[in-house]
């Protein structure tokens, strides 16, 4: 299997390449040359556990790594979660939860980034390289970034949030790592801003080969193609005759593109129902068309405080009938203008989209703990709003993207009461902390990573 970049202008990379380049030089996000069709396989693919599904799903999109050396680095990005089953589906009224918080950092991030981490050891302790991974977070890829990669020798990670605008738990989970690899930069602005510095530095490619920069943000395909998984796993767990609908919290469109890909693959999926909170650029376009640039507007959902979604590039790649010409001109509108136009917004087939305000958020969050004793993060909030307000006609699966304990202050006000906690994280408060604030330019992070990553 090779990968090519959306924008065309990427020579074909091996898998190991791809992970390690993240985004493609021309500036585009990598995707496989062809996406496996797997309905043959579905029956005797149902009863399998998630990791051993993975083992089967993985190998179609990575074939530069033997299966006997694969299979350990799946087992062990795994063995990091607390359940048994690493992603158990909850009944919630009629409403099935897959809660993907289980791992070390307690969001759904950890599914990818475990995995991502075992692979970078792997790779880069065979090639004898370092790399430095530049990173930028709305909340949860920082912590499960440096979970993934702490400590080893091979790499140094630089994580990029906006200050002030991540939750108190979040933070701490990033800056109270003490390890000498992990370098926490406390942004001036918005995450928006965070990205945008990290795909420019990116863009600089004497300096991305110089300070030998990889990425862990969802622009690397090794994340899109672990969550595929869970996509794949949930849908054949619940299919009695009739496909499922994916209910998806989203910001930055990642996790959501995986699941078109596993419906592209053949699972029993109808539609995926892309689920945003005010921010509601992504929502718009697929209403509309139009994908316009706003105002970042902070909520208690930060994590899809997001006007820009990296993601969505790949998934115009395919709506555009995989013509990167007019992807680039696609690109180039909104990079210049903040707005671009496509006279069809999407497949109705394949998604609907729905914009949740913080009043109902909050309101699904006490409704959901009254009537069935269960406890939503903000997030998964909005993804339950949207599941209660779009019909499916199979199952209905919300994806729970993070423990409510990472979100207690608008948890417990919506509640009314104390109720969101988790010990592994009340341990945190109190450690020591170590970050630098920086201004939100360019000079400041280029300075930064130059002044500190090893080569």
């Amino acid at each position: 299997m090779r990968y090519i970049s959306t924008r065309g202008e990427t020579s074909p990379l091996s898998f190991q390449d791809a992970v390690i380049t993240g985004l493609a030089p021309d500036g585009g996000l990598l995707l496989p040359e062809e996406i496996p069709d797997v309905r043959s396989r579905l029956g005797e693919w149902r009863e399998l556990g998630f990791v051993d599904l993975a083992l089967k799903i993985l190998p179609l999109y990575i074939d530069d790594i033997p299966l006997e050396d694969l299979e350990p680095l799946v087992r062990s990005a795994y063995a990091t979660f607390s359940h048994p089953e690493v992603v158990p589906l909850i009944p919630v009224g009629d409403i099935n939860v897959v809660e993907l918080f289980h791992g070390p950092t307690l969001a759904f991030k950890d599914v990818a980034l475990q995995l991502l981490g075992q692979l970078f050891e792997y790779i880069l302790s065979r090639r004898g390289e370092h790399l430095n991974i530049l990173g930028a977070t709305s909340g949860d890829t920082g912590s499960a970034a440096i979970y993934g990669v702490r400590g080893l020798p091979e790499i140094d990670i630089f994580v990029m949030f906006p200050d002030g605008r991540v939750s108190e738990l979040q933070e701490l989970q990033m800056t109270t790592v003490a390890d000498a690899n992990v370098h926490c930069l406390a942004v001036e602005g918005s995450f928006d801003d965070c990205q945008n510095l990290m795909k420019t530095l990116f863009a600089d490619l004497p300096f991305k080969s110089t300070y030998r920069l990889g990425a862990v943000n969802s622009v690397n395909w090794a994340r899109v193609l672990a969550q595929i998984v869970y996509y794949g796993y949930a849908s054949l767990k619940l299919y009695a005759g009739a496909p499922v609908t994916f209910y998806v919290p989203t910001g930055n469109f990642g996790n959501v593109f995986a699941g078109y890909l596993a419906k592209r693959m053949g699972f029993p999926i109808e539609r995926l129902v892309l689920a945003t909170n005010e921010n509601d650029i992504l929502s718009a376009f697929f209403s509309t068309g139009v994908y316009q640039r706003g105002e970042v507007r902070f909520t208690v959902t930060p994590a899809m405080d997001i006007q820009v979604a990296s993601n969505f590039e790949r998934y115009l790649y395919y709506l555009l009938d995989e013509d990167s010409e007019r992807l680039r001109r696609f690109m180039n509108d909104f990079s210049s203008t903040g707005r671009a136009v496509l006279d069809s917004p999407g497949r109705d087939e394949d998604f609907a989209a729905i914009a949740i305000g913080v009043e109902d958020t909050l309101s699904v969050i006490r409704r959901t703990y009254e009537s069935h004793g269960y406890l939503l993060d903000p997030h998964t909030a909005v993804g339950l709003a949207a599941a209660e307000q779009i019909a499916a006609a199979g199952p209905k699966i919300c994806l729970a993207t993070a423990h409510p304990a990472k979100f207690p202050e608008a948890v417990n006000k919506a509640v009314g009461a104390d109720v969101a906690h988790h010990a592994a994280l009340e341990l945190l408060r109190g450690l020591p902390t170590r970050r630098t604030v920086i201004p939100a330019t360019l000079n400041a992070v280029r300075d930064f990573v130059a002044n500190h990553a090893r080569l």
